[in-house]
């Protein structure tokens, strides 16, 4: 693909040689058909003729080497600029995809993150679950500890109690067989 500009460099160089060569081919007709009136000066004007188609050609050699270097150089510019932007697509394109990748881990990491928490939560709880368990047991038994000793207690004040019954009508029935006696002895004395 050819830009305008390096199209126009092309054709103008072709149409300078063309239009030269035309020019160098009717020359050398009209030097030879006015050759027969003038042989002498038909001769000096065809060295002349010939030195300045040469000096017409060098010219044209010129031309044409400058417009090949001017094409030349607008090509290596046209191709350094088709570098340059292929570079910041291609840049453009890794950095899309660093982009997408640490997106990626991004989510990644929040997604570890959240399962870790989700983890931690749930140790904690079942932590929490297990101390209250642990704790309710440990009520439950002191409690069971409560009401056993509260029974002996119970049981012992029941003891006592028996104890103290049995000494209270003991002592009663000791109390009253002297009493009967001290009684029954006056009436005996009497």
């Amino acid at each position: 693909r050819m830009s305008k500009l390096s199209r126009a460099v092309v054709r103008m160089p072709l149409a300078l040689v063309l239009a030269i060569a035309v020019a160098v081919a009717l020359g050398g007709c009209g030097s030879s058909s006015g050759g027969s009136t003038q042989p002498v000066e038909v001769g000096g004007g065809a060295a002349e003729t010939n030195e300045e188609a040469a000096d017409e050609k060098r010219e044209e050699a010129a031309e044409t080497e400058k417009n090949r270097e001017l094409l030349s150089e607008l090509e290596a510019k046209r191709r350094e600029e088709a570098a340059e932007e292929q570079a910041k697509k291609t840049e453009k394109g890794a950095l899309a995809k660093a982009k997408k990748r640490e997106e990626k881990a991004d989510k990644e990491a929040k997604k570890h993150e959240a399962e870790a928490e989700a983890k931690l939560k749930q140790r904690e709880a079942a932590a929490k679950a297990k101390e209250a368990k642990e704790a309710k047991q440990a009520k439950e038994a002191k409690e069971a500890k409560e009401r056993e000793e509260a029974k002996k207690r119970e049981a012992q004040q029941k003891q006592e109690a028996e104890r103290k019954k049995t000494e209270a009508e003991h002592a009663a029935t000791t109390q009253a067989a002297p009493q009967q006696q001290v009684t029954t002895a006056p009436s005996e004395m009497g």
